[in-house]
């Protein structure tokens, strides 16, 4: 993007652990990036990125602690790009149960974050996905494997198309069992796997996403 606008990313920090590497991967994608937890820059910016890493209720707790779902909540109603990783797309949805503790997630999307069903967790390492031909965030990387770190996942979709919102799009992975890897559902995306730890697939994939900081 040399000589091009770059735009302005937020990496949220609101204690959820090491997040430098993310950084790292959204200004090798081309974006101006700010490391902060300030509710004003978080809104203000033309991308907000939610990490997330450790146990589903860990990271609600700091988030709840924070108010960070008024400031997602504020920019998706402004049509104001956010993107989730991690853990930071599973607190997306209704609630998570892990270790037999139910807590409630952000409810942006219906249905619940549960334990894989397979002999070997946790799901670490590199893997193929499953992204709709009309994917964004996977344009021109149908064929690539992406980085994951987890032994939880939403493994249903129940969302239908909003108007005036385009139809969700979900990308799906295999680990045991089915489940989401990623979803774009209008200004808000995000990613069960690691695009900042997944080399030059995932430095693409978030140039897609910033991509679309531009076209608003």
């Amino acid at each position: 993007m040399t000589g091009e606008f770059s735009p302005n990313v937020v990496v949220l920090d609101y204690g959820s652990g090491n997040v430098h590497s993310a950084v790292k991967a959204l200004e090798a994608a081309g974006a101006t990036v700010e490391l902060t937890g300030n509710r004003a820059r978080a809104l203000e910016a033309d991308g907000l990125v939610v990490p997330g890493v450790g146990a589903f209720s860990a990271v609600m707790e700091q988030l709840n602690k924070n108010r960070i779902a008024e400031i997602i909540d504020r920019r998706l109603a402004g049509g104001r790009k956010v993107l989730g990783i991690c853990v930071g797309m599973q607190v997306l949805f209704e609630h998570g149960v892990e270790r037999g503790i139910d807590t409630e997630g952000l409810g942006e999307w219906p249905g619940a974050v549960t334990e894989l069903d397979s002999p070997v967790l946790p799901h670490m390492g590199w893997n193929t996905v499953e992204a709709p031909e009309q994917s964004v965030l996977f344009a021109g990387l149908h064929d690539e494997r992406f980085y994951f770190v987890h032994s939880y996942a939403a493994q249903h979709w129940t969302l239908e198309a909003t108007h005036p919102l385009p139809e969700p799009r979900v990308t799906w992975s295999e680990h045991g069992t089915r489940f989401i890897a990623a979803v774009e559902n209008g200004p808000l995306s995000a990613t069960q796997f690691h695009p900042e730890k997944s080399g030059e697939a995932g430095i693409r994939l978030l140039r897609n996403w910033i991509g679309t900081l531009t076209t608003d």
